[in-house]
């Protein structure tokens, strides 16, 4: 059966980077890794070609004897004989991130999220915390309870009496077992040690050997000003401390910013309705606008018809990247008086006398008008 070109089995180009084979390989591995397929002749078939290939790609020496001669010039008529030690030495590397993205037992399968040393990674946290709308146009700073695991302080995090572990005889203090199945050798956790490498002998009393303890811990989170609901924080190594003295991992604090009475916001930009009467609509002259940074002065032109919006530029607000300020948009609420004094009526009696006559056509769309008019008025 004849070989496929390996830059096809990955669905790469031949100019494709050292990172683009890399990433084309950690799909393929993903979809078509045995453990997700158990069975699957194809998937199994597919994952060997997409390896050979990248053992192939991934060497510089070897990509360039697989350009100029094809697969005769790395062997290729012999097929695939396994892993090539050089090229997967960074094996675990290549899939270390995969735990955060499918879970521990993916992740555990590659090593992901194991330190050096086979110790793991602390959980990640999340807090969902919810400030005043003000708060997040202004930025603030804010205390939070975070409950978490923690080194434990009586044995600082040994999870020894006397802070001393021993190597792991069942792997040999590596943290990983291998095991073959045909030509496939797969990297996992320590049963014993648990992927530490070491065991306790003599167990801390107060965390019952783990090395953590289960703390509340108060902390200060500093909110930049513009963020919006949604937004996530992160807070490096303020997660939970990995077991048996792991790295820890981070907080992620997510954002939910209040509504405002008065105004409705848009990203940076702000939106807000002000009335404005109708002899002004008509006439023009200036309202009084609410603003972030107090009432400001806005200029009504003569003939301003109901919602119509007027843009006050920079008074929205602050991006929490530093670009520029949002916009503030005011809409025109034309307010039609419900009930008319005296001299109210007769103004408008006289205007009434004054105005042009409308025609069939000018009146279905004053009579729309006007009912929209009652519609937002009401």
């Amino acid at each position: 059966m004849k070989k496929r070109d390996y830059y096809e089995v990955l669905g790469v180009g031949r100019q494709a980077t050292e990172a683009d084979i890399k990433k084309a390989y950690r799909q393929h591995a993903l979809k078509h890794h045995p453990d997700r397929n158990p069975g699957d002749k194809d998937s199994e078939e597919k994952f060997k070609e997409a390896a050979e290939a990248y053992a192939v790609l991934a060497d510089p020496g070897k990509r360039a004897r697989y350009d100029r001669h094809g697969h005769a010039g790395v062997g290729g008529s012999q097929g695939f004989s396994g892993f090539d030690p050089e090229v997967f030495a960074d094996f675990e590397d290549l899939f270390g991130g995969l735990g955060s993205i499918f879970g521990a037992p993916f992740g555990d399968l590659f090593g992901g999220g194991r330190g050096r040393g086979g110790r793991r990674r602390g959980s990640d946290l999340r807090y969902d915390l919810k400030i005043e709308f003000l708060e997040a146009v202004a930025g603030v700073e804010k205390e939070i309870q975070v409950p978490r695991m923690e080194a434990c302080a009586d044995c600082r995090g040994t999870g020894s009496k006397t802070g001393h572990r021993d190597p792991c005889r069942a792997c040999g203090g590596r943290g990983q077992v291998v095991q073959r199945q045909g030509f496939f050798a797969l990297s996992q956790p320590c049963g014993t040690c648990g992927g530490a490498g070491q065991v306790v002998r003599d167990p801390c009393g107060a965390c019952r050997g783990e090395g953590r303890r289960r703390e509340v811990r108060r902390l200060r989170v500093s909110i930049p000003a513009g963020v919006d609901t949604g937004m996530r924080l992160r807070m490096g190594g303020e997660g939970e401390s990995g077991p048996q003295g792991g790295s820890p991992g981070d907080l992620y604090i997510v954002l939910q910013v209040a509504d405002h009475p008065v105004f409705r916001r848009d990203g940076a930009d702000l939106a807000v309705e002000v009335p404005v009467p109708i002899s002004m609509a008509v006439l023009g002259g200036e309202i009084e606008v609410p603003t972030l940074e107090g009432s400001k002065r806005l200029e009504i032109p003569a003939g301003t018809q109901p919602g119509a919006v007027f843009c006050m530029r920079g008074r929205g607000v602050p991006r929490p990247d530093g670009g520029p300020r949002g916009d503030l948009y005011v809409s025109a609420a034309v307010r039609v008086p419900a009930r008319l004094s005296k001299r109210q009526r007769e103004a408008f009696e006289k205007l009434r006398e004054v105005e042009e006559p409308v025609g069939p056509a000018a009146r279905v769309r004053d009579k729309d008008l006007i009912d929209r008019v009652k519609d937002m008025f009401s």
